[in-house]
């Protein structure tokens, strides 16, 4: 088995950390992989909106990507309908 090389890692949330603090962060387990998907689903659901995508279909393009989730969890997810004020 190789292993993977820190700079090796793609940095899932460069548009909110550097890549330094996202590796910080990953080493120290400071990470929530549930919270770097859900905010991943987020960012594609934006970009298919933008391209005058309907919504529904924007979820149905996310199930192809992430069929363990049901439709509703994932408009859950992309409306944050999870019961936390933000």
């Amino acid at each position: 088995m190789q292993a993977v090389a820190q700079s090796d890692i793609k940095n899932p949330l460069s548009g909110l950390i550097s890549d330094e603090v996202y590796h910080v962060l990953e080493d120290h387990n400071l990470l929530s992989d549930k919270g770097v998907r859900d905010f991943q689903i987020r960012q594609k659901f934006r970009r298919l909106r933008e391209q005058n995508v309907t919504a529904f279909d924007a979820i149905e393009n996310l199930r192809e990507t992430y069929p363990y989730l049901q439709f509703d969890t994932l408009r859950k997810i992309v409306y944050k309908l999870n019961g936390k004020k933000h």
